[in-house]
């Protein structure tokens, strides 16, 4: 079809597509060799998406994907400076670049690009060709730089936000036509592209400037008729540069191509060679939507043969078809559904609730499968939405009684003899337990992917339906939509929420029959059955007693530092000469880096300086080249840190009391973290900050009862115990088995000092590098912690592996090990996956660290892991209960008279926790404290 009067142009800016693609998306690697392809992924998406609206009689007739061919074009040549301020393409994007075009190719869309030109310049020349020619053209591009386009049938397409731009856009962009774009453009400049333009001058003080005298020219001729002083001065300095900028910012229609827009025709997309593509990229979700789409079959998945690969779908399995599934709505059908769990012996279970706060969460409905394609959901508390006599909501028909369906299930929930079989139990095991049911025994397939797969990808059903059964589960929203409109799911229809909630036993019975035999194959299985599944009750019964918080105090503590952060605004201006906004990271970096002078500051894409804490905490070293920076650099960290006390601690712990018990219940995630530590949340209790006066000072607000105390138990040194043990460091685990201070010793071993002429500011330089080498620290972060010259800081961490050589010998083999196995193990068998081991560049540092420290955090995490486990049983005759797990800390609430008792019991559960499994060659210890709150236990 030749392009001429009727046709429609799209082009699409491929750059723009690949960024967003991969700034949107996490990491993402291929299976079989490691290959970064998250960009792709994001970009075939992307590229799917469009073909699917591109529809309709609007539809494109002619298109094209356009690429920027390196870095270098004719604009370097005018302007050496042009876009020298960006920074090096990030080294995972780098081998995914070539992929795109690739990509391009397989959906059998145009794909073009050209040395020396921008693709912005490419799309310039086809839009002018195109406009000459009689045909319209769409700009599938969001670019501001591409605004100068816009007009005479053509306009852009903003895909993210699925909005036009037209003229009116682009003027209410920049305040002038799309014809007097480059003018304004060329005035304002543009510190991405790093385009100088005219300084002080912004793009509305342009469009003033541009509108008033109609053109640029006109306007450099006539500067000297300006009023203001500053822009006159301004315009007539740099008349020269400005004559520049409007070169770079300007377009080149006339670009040297050499296809035709005839080329340009829409192609159908080769189907065989599409899925082929998408196939050895591993895609399997597109793949599968491709194949669904153009009705046929998608290739066979690529065999992986490491141990990440997908499990096999079981033979003869029915797919998953939510139009089959059972709604339960009388005692008779229930009672059947129960006696298959009986006779098969598991049944695979599933709430649905009215929040995700487990405490304070209504019970709305229950889920069953038995065999997979063979689920069933149970309503129990769904309305009509429609209001009572009362001010509440009609029962909707069709449920049972909501006691009624409880005592039929009961019996079974806590039958010793049938399997309870969840996703994420600990959810469900709260939700009964707040309904009388105590769950057991249980299976959460949650945990099973955790104990396998710790460190390739996250554990979610959702993900692991799309993984591991290639089905994508019924999404949530569109059930209860999103914002201001979403419901609660008792208002949702319970037809709709059948095939909802018994999908979700459907997939968590099946991911549990590919699971439970893979444990044994991945050697996880006591990892699962020790160190997983029992700490479900266990953390379950924490989070439901939940620990006291007295609100007066948190009040006075955020009125207190309302008036500190007060205090410290005045002083920070004090110091900077001027009032500003503390908290405007940009405001803090042009005083910082323009004003006062710092050197080194480095602008991000917005045009902002960075002026996080590392950059901060740099520049309060400058005491002796810039006093007055270093003070204020100094005073913003220390407000920084009282303005988040405040606002994450203070304030929002206030509205975590439960209206009901009076308490905060936190939410611990099992399988939060690779290494096997809990995480917090709903509120975070274990990034209370403690190395401050003010942080300590927020356990004060921890309070235990009346009659009651707070007990702390804490490990002392545990990773540095567990260093000692598993480099076999002599010095060490001597120094431990006498009860010596550690510190002390390196320092000692060191820095060749005698003990009793240690000095506090030699075992603080120890005490920096012994915890420092378990993170893996270089010598620019421990120059950082301590305040010392980098060269200085390298020769203590040489020094400290010279003294304790055993130390570089666990982190070669650590590293060896894991570059050959693609993962680490702690001392009980946990193992954490290391899939970046083997990446170039900044990551390279980082997995190396992460996989040398893994094994000691770890096994810090396993030892603590176990004793929580152990404690139910050890203090049952207690009036005591265990509250809180912070990292090393157990936190508990005793009545007066038993501390000591407690005390006694806990700590040697604790210091026993690591045996029998592994015989530790250093003693564990732990310390103990008591008092009305944590600050005073701790």
């Amino acid at each position: 079809m030749a392009f001429g009067k009727g046709c429609h142009l799209h082009l699409i800016d491929g750059s723009a597509f690949i960024f967003r693609a991969y700034h949107a998306l996490p990491p993402l690697t291929r299976k079989s060799d490691g290959l970064p392809v998250g960009a792709v992924a994001g970009f075939c998406n992307m590229l799917w998406k469009y073909i699917e609206d591109a529809k309709g009689a609007d539809a494109p007739t002619h298109a094209a994907v356009i690429f920027d061919k390196g870095s270098h074009t004719f604009r370097n040549d005018m302007y050496d400076k042009y876009k020298a301020n960006r920074d090096e393409m990030p080294q995972d994007l780098r081998p995914q670049m070539p992929l795109t075009r690739e990509a391009t190719k397989a959906f059998n869309i145009a794909c073009e690009e050209l040395a020396g030109y921008e693709a912005d310049d490419i799309i310039a020349t086809l839009a002018r060709q195109a406009r000459e020619a009689g045909g319209r053209v769409t700009i599938i591009s969001s670019d501001k730089d591409l605004m100068q386009l816009v007009g005479g049938g053509v306009e852009m397409f903003d895909a993210m936000k699925n909005r036009a731009i037209g003229v009116e856009e682009v003027e209410a962009k920049f305040g002038v036509g799309p014809d007097r774009v480059i003018d304004v453009q060329a005035l304002a400049g543009d510190s991405v592209d790093n385009i100088p333009g005219a300084p002080g001058i912004g793009v509305k003080t342009a469009a003033l400037l541009i509108n008033e005298y109609g053109d640029l020219e006109t306007l450099l001729e006539r500067a000297g008729e300006i009023k203001q002083p500053k822009r006159r001065e301004s315009l007539v300095e740099n008349a020269d540069q400005i004559r520049l900028s409007k070169q770079l910012v300007t377009l080149d229609p006339q670009t040297p191509i050499t296809f035709t827009l005839d080329d340009l025709e829409i192609r159908e997309p080769l189907v065989e060679t599409l899925l082929e593509f998408l196939n050895q990229m591993e895609f399997r979700t597109l793949t599968r939507r491709v194949a669904e789409k153009f009705n046929t079959e998608p290739p066979p998945a690529i065999e992986v043969t490491a141990s990440t690969d997908a499990a096999t779908p079981a033979k003869d399995v029915p797919p998953i078809t939510p139009e089959n599934y059972v709604c339960i709505r009388d005692a008779e059908t229930l009672t059947q559904w129960l006696d298959q769990a009986r006779a098969r012996g598991w049944v695979a279970v599933d709430t649905e609730t009215t929040s995700l706060d487990e405490m304070q969460a209504d019970l709305v409905g229950v889920s069953l499968c038995i065999e997979a394609g063979q689920a069933a959901y149970i309503p129990l508390g769904h309305s009509t939405g429609e209001g009572d006599l009362f001010g509440g909501s009609e029962r909707a028909e069709g449920q049972m009684d909501f006691d009624a369906a409880l005592a039929l299930l009961k019996p079974v929930l806590e039958d010793a003899s049938i399997l309870k079989i969840g996703q994420n139990m600990k959810y469900d095991f709260k939700i009964f337990a707040r309904n009388g049911i105590r769950v057991a025994p249980i299976d959460d397939t949650m945990l099973m992917s955790y104990a396998m797969f710790s460190g390739l990808h996250n554990h979610g059903m959702d993900a692991l339906s799309d993984r591991y059964l290639n089905h994508q589960p019924l999404p949530i929203k569109e059930l209860i939509g999103s914002g201001k409109s979403q419901i609660t799911f008792d208002k949702v229809a319970i037809d709709t929420a059948t095939r909802y909630a018994a999908e979700d036993a459907d997939i968590t019975l099946r991911l549990w029959q590919q699971f439970k035999p893979r444990l044994h194959r991945e050697q996880v299985t006591t990892v699962y059955e020790t160190l997983e599944r029992p700490m479900v009750p266990v953390l379950a019964d924490m989070e439901m007693a939940g620990v006291k918080v007295d609100a007066q105090v948190l009040s006075r503590m955020s009125n207190a530092f309302a008036q500190k952060l007060a205090g410290l605004e005045d002083e920070i201006a004090q110091i900077a000469g001027t009032p500003f906004n503390v908290g405007s990271p940009k405001q803090l970096g042009e005083i910082l880096f323009d004003q006062m002078g710092v050197e080194g500051g480095k602008k991000g894409k917005t045009g902002a300086y960075g002026t996080g804490a590392d950059v901060l905490e740099d520049v309060t070293t400058l005491e002796d080249v810039n006093p007055q920076a270093a003070k204020l650099a100094a005073r913003v960290l220390d407000w920084r840190q009282i303005s988040k006390l405040k606002s994450t601690y203070t304030d929002a712990l206030q509205t975590h009391v439960n209206p009901d018990t009076g308490r905060v219940h936190t939410s611990y995630s099992i399988a939060g973290a690779n290494t096997g530590r809990l995480a917090s949340t709903d509120p975070n209790l274990q990034n209370i900050p403690v190395r401050s006066e003010e942080g300590r000072r927020i356990r004060e607000a921890f309070v235990a009862g009346p009659g009651m105390k707070v007990v702390s138990l804490d490990y002392s040194q545990i990773e540095l115990r567990i260093l000692a043990h598993v480099a076999d460091l002599p010095e060490m685990k001597q120094a431990f088995k006498e009860g010596q201070d550690i510190h002390a010793m390196t320092a000692s071993e060191m820095f060749d000092v005698p003990l009793d002429q240690m000095t506090p500011d030699i075992r603080r330089q120890a005490k920096a590098i012994n915890f420092g080498v378990i993170y893996g620290i270089s010598g620019f972060g421990l120059a950082r912690n301590l305040r010392i010259p980098r060269a200085e800081a390298q020769g203590f961490i040489d020094r400290y592996f010279e003294r304790f050589p055993g130390i570089r010998q666990y982190m070669d083999d650590t590293v060896g090990f894991a570059k050959e196995h693609k993962f680490v193990q702690t001392l009980f068998g946990r193992k954490i996956h290391t899939p970046e081991i083997t990446a170039k560049g900044p990551a390279a540092g980082f997995a190396k660290r992460a996989a040398i420290n893994a094994p000691i955090q770890g096994a810090a995490a396993d030892i603590i892991r176990r004793a929580m486990i152990r404690m139910p049983a050890a203090i049952g005759g207690l009036p005591a209960t265990m509250l809180l797990q912070v990292h090393d800390e157990l936190i508990f609430e005793v009545e007066e008279g038993a501390v000591d008792d407690l005390i006694t019991v806990a700590r040697a559960t604790m210091e026993g926790a690591a045996e029998p499994v592994v015989k530790l060659s250093v003693p564990l210890v732990v310390d103990a404290g008591q008092g009305a709150s944590w600050a005073e236990a701790h």
